[in-house]
């Protein structure tokens, strides 16, 4: 009896974490534009960018050993993973921090990269063969209003894109846009046997090539290690880049790909909110108006229909 009764209890307790997943993924999640604004004074987006993922394989690949995780079982799936490394990681990472570096404010990076799940959603159907239905289109659309109303209460949007940046901050996000849609798409139809610790590791491979290159290319590669660097970049490299990133291949493996990419919805939101935290950025009653509509719009594209 008291056998069944522990088994019952760790079934519970696993539910339990399954479902705190999602809220867990997202406030890490959300640390990284904060992240980017404390880090980029000190050096050059894709330089910084590079160090982390140099950091990151240099944990990542001892762990994976001592675990004795498996490697993927075909090179095929080895380009796979590879590719989508490219573009969840370096597409991704490289657009939103280099767009910041060239002056767009990190509440407007978060907006347009905050369009996503729309994205996503528009392109599951043709990809994936997966169909939304008019609760889901619903919820997508109350979130995308969710977090216009959250950052457009706290930035002049067009005052802010007439100054202060350029065309090419904003193609560096849109791009950074299109990189985490097409990289959740291409890893749940190619990647969902892949295993995630060694995936991890072949993904930030690839992506830390590309980043190289690009600092090589077009950066000086001067860092300042400051105290505020050095602490910043531990917690992008321990909390983003392997605890969130971990978090959101274990979601996508599990979940449709038009929901987990509904949880970027609560990550302007959440930002916003550690802003108000961490800078003293008052959110004024629309934003949090704003903020509670994202919220059902997430439980609506997230929860099943009741029809």
């Amino acid at each position: 009896m008291s056998s069944i009764f522990n088994a019952l209890k760790e079934k519970d307790a696993a539910s339990l974490g399954l479902a705190a997943m999602p809220g867990i993924f997202v406030l890490l999640w959300s640390t990284g534009f904060i992240g980017a604004k404390f880090g980029l004074p000190y050096a050059e987006p894709f330089t910084f960018l590079f160090i982390r993922f140099v950091l990151t394989l240099m944990l990542l690949i001892p762990l994976t050993w001592l675990m004795r995780i498996s490697w993927p079982s075909s090179p095929r799936l080895w380009k796979h993973i590879a590719v989508s490394g490219l573009l969840v990681h370096g597409t991704y990472l490289g657009g939103v921090f280099y767009g910041i570096y060239l002056g767009m404010p990190a509440g407007l990076a978060a907006l347009l990269v905050g369009l996503q799940p729309l994205l996503t959603a528009t392109c599951a159907g043709p990809l994936l063969g997966e169909r939304l239905t008019k609760q889901q289109w619903l919820g997508l659309l109350l979130g995308l209003i969710g977090i216009s109303l959250v950052l457009g209460s706290k930035l002049e949007l067009g005052s802010t894109l007439s100054s202060g940046f350029g065309a090419g901050a904003l193609i560096s996000v849109m791009a950074a846009l299109a990189g985490i849609s097409l990289g959740t798409l291409y890893q749940k139809r190619y990647c969902t046997s892949m295993p995630l610790l060694s995936g991890a590791v072949i993904q930030y491979i690839a992506a830390g090539v590309l980043l190289g290159f690009g600092a090589l290319l077009f950066e000086s590669r001067e860092v300042e290690w400051s105290m505020t660097f050095i602490l910043t970049l531990g917690w992008l490299v321990l909390i983003l880049s392997i605890a969130a990133i971990l978090l959101l291949m274990a979601l996508i493996k599990k979940g449709e790909a038009s929901r987990v990419a509904s949880l970027f919805y609560l990550v302007p939101p959440v930002t916003a909110l550690q802003a108000w935290w961490l800078f003293d950025e008052r959110l004024p009653l629309l934003g949090l108006a704003g903020m509670v509509i994202a919220i059902i719009g997430v439980v609506m594209v997230v929860r099943p229909s009741t029809t």
